[in-house]
């Protein structure tokens, strides 16, 4: 039974998001001006924003993406915390391109840039004067031995809010939960948004604080005892936003298992690798929520686009491809060295799309992305820490520039936007290439 549900939930993965269907049709040629890899954040936000340009006609934009489904995923916190249903959060990906666009709901088979085309799953080729490559990563769920069977099993107490199919049982676990002990997981390596792993953490002590289980003045005698376990050294990478959360950890009587790798699940029991050579740790669980490992998609690993680490090799100012000139890359996909989240995205693509129309026009690149990412981190219901930041963990906030105010304070009105503005603003204007992020509309 686990292997059919875990099969099912795998196909279920891969129709959404997941770049592996392929339809056995006769293969044809055909040719654009720009073809972009990925329907999601970044691949639309990029489309789009290149046809407002004015520059193109009708099929000249070309998106391949085998999804039939975009999600709004950093709204899959608010689903784990009983905020939202993941329902409110998707909206079918061919309805949100706009009709000048010409879609292929196709997986991606090749890549040869040296010749300037690409293969799709079923053996069409599309040729290319730009190519533009932002599928985002995959989830490795088999990263953790016996998570998926964990996932699909409908009375385990595992559950992720890293997947449209698995984020509505996170918030029915905490709720079912009176006692005992509640482990939340984060991986060593990249993730998208990590600072997820900790805000469903936050939400549900949060909720079991309300609920009289959980009392962070007295935790060694609370009802619920909770832990959060991290492959990485510390609570979040940048030295600001790290000293407040390491705070809150201490304030709120949360234990700290720091570089503490989850490599398997036995039943109740959490298997955690250490660095160093250091002996595996074992610790029972009544409650574990998991961040499975994340990567490149196979098709950009495999390829003559990728570096070391199966990313897109590009410039990490102006987004362009290292070796291929007419290949740019954006959003998870790349190898930009920041934070992977949907707010990086509103930095860097009106950044690529500068200097791709520019390139066009056979002129030098002008435009360059400081790092600029965002992390709007729930610490609890009704709160938000507002982590802005570039390269180097430097801080970059837009309110305190503006109005003098310390995002490291958690606050209500950054809840709001967390909960409300953005994802209205993502359906509104984000995808359909208006939204600059701290710049606003474009």
């Amino acid at each position: 039974m686990f292997r059919s549900q875990v099969a099912s939930a795998a196909r279920a993965v891969a129709t959404h998001r997941g770049f592996a269907t392929a339809s056995p049709v006769a293969a044809t040629a055909r040719n654009h001006k720009v073809v972009v890899i990925g329907g999601g954040t970044a691949g639309l936000a990029i489309s789009h924003q290149l046809l407002r340009s004015g520059r193109f006609v009708k099929d000249d934009i070309a998106i391949v993406d085998p999804a039939i489904w975009h999600n709004y995923q950093p709204g899959w916190t608010l689903v784990g915390g009983g905020l939202k249903t993941r329902e409110q959060l998707r909206q079918p990906l061919a309805g949100l391109m706009d009709p000048k666009l010409k879609f292929y709901n196709e997986s991606v088979g090749s890549f040869a840039p040296e010749e300037n085309y690409i293969t799709l799953g079923n053996s069409d080729k599309l040729n290319y004067d730009h190519l533009v490559v932002a599928p985002g990563i995959a989830l490795n769920f088999g990263s953790v031995q016996g998570l998926s069977e964990a996932l699909a099993a409908p009375d385990s107490k595992v559950s992720t809010i890293y997947s449209y199919d698995t984020c509505s049982k996170v918030f029915p676990t905490i709720e079912k939960l009176k006692k005992g002990q509640a482990i939340f997981t984060q991986p060593a390596g990249v993730i998208k948004c990590a600072g997820a792993p900790q805000k469903i953490m936050w939400l549900a002590l949060d909720y079991w604080k309300k609920a009289g289980l959980y009392d962070p003045s007295n935790p060694a005698g609370s009802a619920i005892k909770i832990a959060f376990a991290t492959g990485t050294p510390s609570m979040f990478g940048v030295p600001k936003y790290n000293a407040k959360l390491e705070e809150l950890r201490k304030e709120r009587g949360v234990e700290g298992l720091f570089q503490h790798d989850l490599v398997a699940i036995d039943g109740k029991k959490a298997t955690f690798a250490r660095p160093n050579g250091e002996s595996s740790v074992t610790r029972e669980f009544d409650l574990l929520h998991v961040v499975p490992k994340m990567g490149p998609h196979a098709f950009v690993k495999n390829s003559a686009l990728a570096n070391e680490a199966g990313y897109v090799d590009v410039d990490d100012g102006t987004t362009r491809h290292k070796k291929f000139a007419n290949v740019w890359s954006a959003g998870d996909a790349s190898s930009l060295p920041t934070s992977k989240t949907a707010a990086a995205i509103t930095a860097e693509a009106p950044v690529l799309v500068q200097n791709l129309l520019r390139s066009m026009d056979g002129k030098e690149i002008d435009a360059t992305y400081d790092g600029y990412t965002s992390c709007p981190l729930t610490t609890e219901y009704g709160k938000v820490l507002l982590a802005e930041f570039k390269y180097g963990g430097v801080p970059k906030e837009t309110f305190g520039k503006w109005f003098g105010i310390d995002q490291g304070t958690p606050r209500k009105e950054f809840y709001f936007l967390k909960k409300h503005f953005f994802p209205w603003v993502y359906y509104e204007s984000m995808v359909s290439g208006k939204w600059g992020g701290p710049k606003g509309w474009l």
